[in-house]
């Protein structure tokens, strides 16, 4: 693994205080740890710029705290060209410092590779690979996620013997309907909130309907002849709970009693069958517990993982960590990532980790209206700030089409969210005039954090990466869905045996480069970073 390259040559960090050192590398002994330390090191050094919200771009002058070196060049950036360094692809023109420059390949360099994001612009309108009748009532993006997904898992089910797959945090069912209808496995679908889980067994017995009408097969485009439907249970998992008690009562409070554990172990599953756990999507701490209660239950053979919702991970501050870490933690969960200095991350980190970098990559290079945003909310900011200075970083959301409006007409919407009259609200035109001519400096300013934020994300997985290697389990991380419509599209993948027949075909269809929407599950790239295929 290449080191942290070095940092701005000014003795100033984006936040404007003098530049702390960064701590010294310790002999870490697998590439996967060396690769945090590289992480934590470098964040360490622009930490003020990952924790600044853009909103307050105009009301903390965050310009001016970048290094004075880079503001020119950032300045007379073109969208494009900030489209081209986020990349690490074209020149950026005129001359840009080193130390820009190297901050920019230092971060690409860290973040795990999320695969080709192809040449589509969104997801297509129906799934080819996917059966007309487990379409209904499934948007486009989650076609393409639970019919990769779902090989996946095919492949997990195929090398481990294990028919039997548990889906957490199921929602609407539709992974579950398409493991079960298509792929013919067996399937448990665990969901909190009760009402989900009722829906979801209306759509399966939708479909059960469907397949016995007699034309079905030949006119509707039934999936193969699977007609076992998902079990689903209402619960809710218990993060702290002993691998054999796994689930509470399920959401709303009296929806119903706490279900059997679907895992195994006391009140599990009756057969005693080893499972196979998967979340696509599971937000906030439910992904760490689901990897915990993997570690703990011997039922389970492998893990399938799809995080998102970073922000929502719990954190225990510094001097409380060493006390808590035999408890469950959403984040560090690894001993090795605990152990170093400056590893913690704010909420405002977390939240940038759930970053889209290739839609906002294809907006720099559109010079899309979508870009106007930034600096409206930050313009929007300041107009609070004076008129209630209280009011700050309020949750405001004018409107999904607020970039086509003109400012004035966007303040006329957002005001109210914040609990304040327009008509006792007078703009001052030159004043707002001369911070919406300052468009490109926001947008370059958000370049920076949206280069940082798939390096918060590497962490996080990376700490889960660490935390099952040191528990014995063979693991990878696979960037599985196209990240241009499903952004956090990294799966973790575990087992308690090697993965190499499970993902030899994933190795292969990249060597070969393959990328056909035909072969779904084919296009995504050889994992590299954490196989322990061996």
């Amino acid at each position: 693994m290449p080191g942290v390259a070095a940092g701005p040559v000014t003795s100033r960090a984006p936040g404007g205080a003098a530049m702390a050192a960064a701590p010294p590398e310790p002999p870490w002994q697998s590439p996967e740890q060396r690769r945090a330390a590289d992480i934590i090191r470098l964040l360490s050094l622009y930490r003020p710029l990952l924790d600044a919200f853009v909103i307050d771009f105009f009301t903390e002058d965050l310009w001016s705290q970048l290094p004075p070196s880079w503001q020119p060049a950032l300045a007379g950036a073109t969208p494009e060209q900030l489209a081209g360094f986020l990349g690490g692809r074209g020149s950026p023109g005129a001359a840009w410092p080193l130390s820009l420059l190297a901050f920019g390949a230092a971060a690409r360099a860290l973040a795990f590779p999320r695969g080709c994001p192809g040449p589509a612009p969104r997801p297509p309108c129906q799934s080819c690979r996917l059966p007309p009748l487990l379409r209904r009532h499934v948007k486009p993006k989650k076609q393409h996620e639970i019919q990769r997904l779902g090989k996946l898992l095919q492949r997990l089910s195929r090398a481990t013997g294990c028919e039997h797959v548990v889906d957490v945090g199921a929602g609407q069912g539709h992974l579950s309907r398409f493991l079960s209808f298509a792929l013919g496995l067996r399937v448990t679908a665990v969901e909190s909130d009760a009402r989900l889980s009722a829906l979801a067994e209306r759509f399966d017995q939708e479909l059960l309907q469907e397949l016995a009408k007699p034309r079905a097969l030949a006119h509707r485009g039934a999936p193969p002849c699977h007609p076992r439907a998902p079990q689903h249970i209402p619960g809710r998992l218990d993060p702290t709970a002993p691998w054999g008690e796994l689930l509470l009562p399920p959401d709303p409070p009296g929806a119903g009693p706490a279900a059997c554990n679907p895992l195994g172990g006391p009140g599990g599953s009756e057969d005693g069958h080893r499972v196979l756990v998967t979340g696509l999507h599971a937000c906030g701490d439910l992904g760490p517990a689901l990897l915990c209660h993997f570690a703990r239950s011997p039922a389970v053979a492998a893990v399938a993982l799809v995080g998102c919702c970073y922000m929502k991970l719990s954190s225990a501050p510094e001097q409380q960590q060493q006390q808590q870490q035999q408890q469950h933690l959403g984040y560090p969960l690894s001993t090795s990532v605990a152990a170093l200095p400056g590893h913690q991350l704010s909420y405002r980190a977390r939240e940038a980790a759930c970053h889209a970098l290739e839609e906002y990559q294809a907006r720099l290079r559109e010079g899309s209206a979508h870009l106007r945003a930034h600096c409206y909310r930050a313009v929007l900011e300041s107009v609070i700030r004076a008129a209630e200075p209280s009011k700050r970083h309020l949750g405001l959301q004018p409107g999904r089409r607020a970039h086509s409006l003109s400012f004035t007409q966007y303040a006329q919407l957002g005001l109210p969210l914040a609990g304040l009259d327009p008509e006792g609200v007078p703009l001052d035109s030159v004043a707002v005039g001369a911070m919406l001519e300052q468009q490109h400096k926001v947008v370059a300013f958000c370049t920076l954090g949206q280069l940082l934020a798939p390096l918060v994300e590497t962490l996080i997985l990376l700490d889960r990466l660490l935390y099952l290697r040191e528990q014995g389990f063979h693991c990878a991380l696979v960037p599985l869905f196209n990240p241009r419509f499903s952004p956090r599209n990294l799966v973790l993948v575990a087992a308690r045996t090697p993965l190499a027949t499970a993902l030899a075909g994933l190795a292969r269809a990249t060597e070969d480069g393959h990328s056909s929407e035909d072969e779904d599950v084919e296009e995504a790239e050889t994992p590299r970073e954490g196989q322990n295929h061996q």
